[in-house]
Protein backbone atom coordinates (compact mmCIF):
# COMPACT_ATOMS: atom_id res chain seq x y z
CA UNK A 1 0.00 0.00 0.00
CA UNK A 2 1.43 3.54 -0.80
CA UNK A 3 1.79 6.51 1.08
CA UNK A 4 -1.19 8.18 -1.05
CA UNK A 5 -3.34 5.01 -0.34
CA UNK A 6 -2.73 5.17 3.38
CA UNK A 7 -3.57 8.66 3.20
CA UNK A 8 -7.25 7.80 1.76
CA UNK A 9 -7.82 5.11 4.17
CA UNK A 10 -7.23 7.02 6.85
CA UNK A 11 -9.47 10.09 5.82
CA UNK A 12 -12.06 7.28 5.24
CA UNK A 13 -11.57 5.71 8.56
CA UNK A 14 -11.94 8.93 10.26
CA UNK A 15 -15.08 10.40 8.50
CA UNK A 16 -16.83 7.36 9.73
CA UNK A 17 -15.31 7.50 13.23
CA UNK A 18 -15.23 10.73 13.97
CA UNK A 19 -17.81 12.76 11.11
CA UNK A 20 -17.89 16.21 13.77
CA UNK A 21 -14.76 17.66 15.16
CA UNK A 22 -16.41 20.56 18.02
CA UNK A 23 -13.22 22.42 18.68
CA UNK A 24 -11.27 21.19 21.88
CA UNK A 25 -10.85 24.23 23.83
CA UNK A 26 -13.55 26.51 24.90
CA UNK A 27 -13.35 29.74 23.09
CA UNK A 28 -16.16 32.77 21.67
CA UNK A 29 -13.82 34.39 19.68
CA UNK A 30 -10.23 34.68 17.92
CA UNK A 31 -8.82 36.31 21.35
CA UNK A 32 -9.75 34.05 23.88
CA UNK A 33 -9.01 31.38 21.43
CA UNK A 34 -5.49 32.45 21.33
CA UNK A 35 -5.31 32.51 25.21
CA UNK A 36 -6.75 29.16 25.46
CA UNK A 37 -3.93 27.38 23.15
CA UNK A 38 -1.16 29.16 25.30
CA UNK A 39 -2.43 28.22 27.92
CA UNK A 40 -2.70 24.13 26.32
CA UNK A 41 1.50 23.76 26.05
CA UNK A 42 2.35 21.07 28.50
CA UNK A 43 -1.53 20.89 29.67
CA UNK A 44 -4.54 19.01 28.99
CA UNK A 45 -7.69 20.69 27.30
CA UNK A 46 -9.47 19.35 30.00
CA UNK A 47 -7.81 21.25 32.06
CA UNK A 48 -7.52 24.44 30.61
CA UNK A 49 -11.59 24.41 29.72
CA UNK A 50 -11.68 24.51 33.69
CA UNK A 51 -9.47 27.34 34.10
CA UNK A 52 -10.50 29.69 31.40
CA UNK A 53 -13.96 30.52 32.74
CA UNK A 54 -12.17 31.87 36.07
CA UNK A 55 -9.82 34.23 33.71
CA UNK A 56 -12.06 34.93 31.12
CA UNK A 57 -14.64 36.11 33.84
CA UNK A 58 -12.10 39.13 35.05
CA UNK A 59 -10.44 39.67 31.43
CA UNK A 60 -11.79 38.87 27.96
CA UNK A 61 -10.12 41.45 25.61
CA UNK A 62 -6.78 42.62 25.75
CA UNK A 63 -7.98 45.81 27.03
CA UNK A 64 -8.91 43.92 29.85
CA UNK A 65 -5.95 41.74 30.46
CA UNK A 66 -3.41 44.87 30.77
CA UNK A 67 -5.79 45.93 33.81
CA UNK A 68 -4.35 42.64 35.08
CA UNK A 69 -1.02 42.16 36.83
CA UNK A 70 1.03 39.71 35.58
CA UNK A 71 1.08 37.94 39.29
CA UNK A 72 -2.68 38.32 38.95
CA UNK A 73 -3.05 36.06 35.90
CA UNK A 74 -0.64 33.86 37.17
CA UNK A 75 -2.63 32.73 40.07
CA UNK A 76 -4.99 32.20 37.63
CA UNK A 77 -3.78 30.10 35.25
CA UNK A 78 -1.51 28.28 37.93
CA UNK A 79 -3.14 24.92 37.47
CA UNK A 80 -2.14 24.75 33.86
CA UNK A 81 1.40 24.80 34.38
CA UNK A 82 4.59 27.46 33.05
CA UNK A 83 2.35 29.70 34.71
CA UNK A 84 5.67 32.31 35.11
CA UNK A 85 5.71 32.11 31.31
CA UNK A 86 2.28 32.19 30.20
CA UNK A 87 1.32 34.94 32.42
CA UNK A 88 3.80 37.06 30.92
CA UNK A 89 3.01 36.02 27.46
CA UNK A 90 -0.57 36.40 28.04
CA UNK A 91 0.27 40.26 29.31
CA UNK A 92 2.91 41.00 26.66
CA UNK A 93 0.99 39.55 23.56
CA UNK A 94 -2.30 41.55 25.08
CA UNK A 95 0.02 45.12 24.84
CA UNK A 96 1.09 44.13 21.95
CA UNK A 97 -2.57 43.65 20.09
CA UNK A 98 -4.13 46.96 21.49
CA UNK A 99 -0.53 48.79 20.33
CA UNK A 100 -0.38 47.16 17.02
CA UNK A 101 -3.43 45.56 15.99
CA UNK A 102 -6.26 47.76 16.99
CA UNK A 103 -6.89 45.19 20.17
CA UNK A 104 -7.66 42.22 17.36
CA UNK A 105 -6.02 38.39 16.66
CA UNK A 106 -4.34 39.46 13.77
CA UNK A 107 -5.26 36.49 10.79
CA UNK A 108 -1.75 35.87 9.17
CA UNK A 109 1.38 33.92 10.36
CA UNK A 110 3.51 36.34 10.28
CA UNK A 111 1.91 38.69 12.87
CA UNK A 112 0.60 35.54 15.20
CA UNK A 113 4.55 34.24 15.11
CA UNK A 114 5.96 37.62 16.65
CA UNK A 115 2.96 37.27 19.43
CA UNK A 116 5.14 36.69 22.67
CA UNK A 117 4.38 32.64 23.62
CA UNK A 118 3.07 32.13 20.44
CA UNK A 119 4.84 29.59 18.09
CA UNK A 120 3.82 27.94 14.66
CA UNK A 121 1.76 25.50 16.32
CA UNK A 122 -0.28 27.66 18.21
CA UNK A 123 -0.63 30.20 15.32
CA UNK A 124 -2.18 27.32 12.86
CA UNK A 125 -4.72 26.26 15.55
CA UNK A 126 -5.53 30.23 15.71
CA UNK A 127 -5.54 30.45 12.15
CA UNK A 128 -7.03 27.11 11.34
CA UNK A 129 -9.76 27.52 14.10
CA UNK A 130 -10.55 30.76 14.09
CA UNK A 131 -10.29 32.38 10.72
CA UNK A 132 -11.14 29.14 9.10
CA UNK A 133 -7.43 29.46 6.76
CA UNK A 134 -6.15 25.75 5.81
CA UNK A 135 -3.62 24.56 8.42
CA UNK A 136 -2.32 21.70 9.79
CA UNK A 137 -0.88 21.75 13.28
CA UNK A 138 0.79 18.77 14.26
CA UNK A 139 0.79 18.20 18.22
CA UNK A 140 2.08 14.92 19.69
CA UNK A 141 -0.73 12.98 18.62
CA UNK A 142 -0.13 13.59 14.82
CA UNK A 143 3.46 13.28 15.23
CA UNK A 144 3.39 9.70 16.38
CA UNK A 145 0.51 8.59 14.42
CA UNK A 146 1.87 9.84 11.21
CA UNK A 147 4.72 8.19 12.15
CA UNK A 148 3.20 4.74 13.31
CA UNK A 149 1.18 4.92 10.37
CA UNK A 150 4.31 5.27 8.07
CA UNK A 151 3.33 8.38 6.18
CA UNK A 152 6.76 10.45 7.49
CA UNK A 153 9.91 9.71 8.68
CA UNK A 154 9.46 11.15 12.11
CA UNK A 155 12.55 13.26 11.69
CA UNK A 156 10.55 16.53 13.52
CA UNK A 157 7.15 17.88 13.87
CA UNK A 158 7.72 20.48 10.88
CA UNK A 159 8.68 17.26 9.11
CA UNK A 160 6.34 15.52 9.67
CA UNK A 161 3.74 18.90 8.70
CA UNK A 162 5.11 18.93 5.37
CA UNK A 163 4.38 15.24 5.08
CA UNK A 164 0.78 15.49 5.91
CA UNK A 165 0.24 18.75 3.90
CA UNK A 166 1.57 16.77 0.88
CA UNK A 167 -0.11 13.59 1.56
CA UNK A 168 -3.73 15.04 2.64
CA UNK A 169 -6.06 17.55 0.71
CA UNK A 170 -5.93 20.67 1.18
CA UNK A 171 -9.68 21.04 2.42
CA UNK A 172 -9.39 18.30 4.49
CA UNK A 173 -6.66 19.82 6.87
CA UNK A 174 -8.80 21.89 9.42
CA UNK A 175 -10.87 18.81 10.18
CA UNK A 176 -8.80 15.91 9.49
CA UNK A 177 -5.51 17.30 12.40
CA UNK A 178 -8.68 17.15 14.49
CA UNK A 179 -9.65 13.36 14.10
CA UNK A 180 -6.36 12.19 14.57
CA UNK A 181 -5.92 14.29 17.69
CA UNK A 182 -9.35 12.46 18.56
CA UNK A 183 -7.90 9.50 17.55
CA UNK A 184 -4.83 9.65 19.35
CA UNK A 185 -6.15 10.58 22.58
CA UNK A 186 -8.45 7.71 22.22
CA UNK A 187 -7.39 4.74 20.54
CA UNK A 188 -3.70 4.98 20.53
CA UNK A 189 -1.88 6.30 23.52
CA UNK A 190 1.45 7.39 23.79
CA UNK A 191 2.14 5.24 27.02
CA UNK A 192 2.40 1.38 26.48
CA UNK A 193 1.24 1.36 22.42
CA UNK A 194 2.23 -2.40 22.83
CA UNK A 195 -1.06 -2.40 24.63
CA UNK A 196 -2.98 0.13 22.92
CA UNK A 197 -5.66 -1.30 20.05
CA UNK A 198 -4.16 0.18 16.96
CA UNK A 199 -7.15 0.21 14.52
CA UNK A 200 -5.96 1.76 11.71
CA UNK A 201 -2.66 0.18 11.66
CA UNK A 202 -3.62 -3.18 11.86
CA UNK A 203 -6.69 -3.11 9.24
CA UNK A 204 -3.84 -1.32 7.05
CA UNK A 205 -1.64 -4.11 7.50
CA UNK A 206 -3.98 -6.78 7.11
CA UNK A 207 -5.50 -4.77 3.93
CA UNK A 208 -1.71 -4.77 2.79
CA UNK A 209 -1.19 -8.51 3.26
CA UNK A 210 -4.91 -9.52 1.75
CA UNK A 211 -3.65 -7.09 -1.13
CA UNK A 212 -0.73 -8.80 -1.81
CA UNK A 213 -2.60 -12.45 -2.06
CA UNK A 214 -4.34 -11.36 -4.81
Amino acid sequence: MTKKQKAQYVIDELEKIYPETPVPLDHTDAYTLLIAVLLSAQCTDVRVNQITPLLFAKARNPQAMIRLSVEEIREIIKPCGLSPRKSQAIYDLSHILIDKHNGEVPDNFEDLEALPGVGHKTASVVMSQAFGVPAFPVDTHIHRLMVRWGLTSGKNVEQTERDAKALFPRELWNKLHLQIIFYGRSHSPARSPKAAVDYITATIGTKQALAELK
